[in-house]
């Protein structure tokens, strides 16, 4: 079996931590370097359903997406609920590591695997990292369908393909106008109206689509009439734990390891319901 610092430099490999943004905390949180890893957990969230998860399946390392302490802490008195997560991690002897940005802009990343479930081609990133000579790294993808279909078709295609949450799927779009292109990014993806729009396509597929940018962004529609498509921010995350698990599967067979990988598949998006508006659009 493997020290947990030979998995963690393979991880690091995968998701340089240089390559995380600025204000991002990614990295191994919790863990002893010489300790041995048999099994692994990937999650999005680092929250105490997935650790209880972690200690029933008797994992040794737990990789989230989302970081435990993205602003920083002067506690982790158990009396906190990520304080609880610390003391359950470290008194079963879990590591925890996080790959948040740094997985987001990676080839493959995080818009790769959103692209890969959704059955889209990737053709290019939609913001490329120009630290990159190849051009393959970069936040979001450009992606092409294999067959022109209408927005409400793709709507369903996605809802369909995606985990299942309380939310479904947002769209704002004409449901009859065709998609032949589109833009993704996992997670909260608002920030990227301006190169969405630069990019020509015809629908974008992204989480925590907020009021006022949407609003603003229809408002110019007449100049972009691209269509948005709103899906809950966990679900456009948790293809990556499925695409991360299988790197790592590939890299423990490489090496000889005899490392297990599993995938959580508790869904910890937080909204638990939805009621639709009587005679609201389907």
């Amino acid at each position: 079996m493997p020290r947990l610092s030979e998995v963690i430099a393979a991880l690091e490999n995968l998701w340089p931590a240089a390559r995380a943004e600025s204000w991002d905390a990614v990295g191994t949180v919790v863990g002893d370097p010489d300790q041995e890893v048999a099994r692994v957990l990937f999650a999005v969230d680092p929250v105490q359903e997935i650790v209880d998860e972690a200690v029933k399946l008797g994992a040794d390392l737990l990789v989230t997406h989302h970081p435990l302490y993205l602003r920083g802490t002067t506690t982790v008195a158990a009396s906190h609920f990520k304080g609880r997560v610390v003391h359950t991690l470290i008194k079963n002897d879990i590591a925890l590591h996080v790959a948040h940005t740094n997985a987001d802009t990676a080839d493959p990343g995080v818009s790769d695997a959103l692209a890969g479930a959704l059955g889209l081609r990737v053709v290019r990133p939609l913001v490329p990292d120009p630290a990159d000579p190849e051009g393959r790294r970069g936040l979001g993808r450009i992606c092409e369908l294999d067959h022109p279909v209408p927005l409400g078709e793709f709507a369903r295609q996605t809802a369909e393909r995606l985990p299942a949450t309380a939310q479904g799927i947002r769209v704002a779009g004409d449901p009859e106008a065709t998609v032949r292109t589109v833009a993704v990014s996992g997670g909260s993806g608002d920030s990227l109206f301006d190169q969405v729009r630069a990019a020509g396509v015809d629908a974008y597929l992204t989480a925590d689509l907020r009021h006022h940018p949407v609003s603003e962004f229809i408002a110019d529609r007449a100049h972009t009439p691209l269509a948005l498509l709103d899906a809950a921010h966990w679900a456009t995350e948790w293809p990556w734990c499925e695409l991360a698990a299988a790197q790592l599967d590939e890299i423990s067979d490489r090496h000889g390891w005899d490392l297990r990988v599993h995938v959580s598949k508790t869904v910890t998006d937080p909204w638990t319901s939805h009621s639709p508006s009587p005679g609201a659009p389907n």
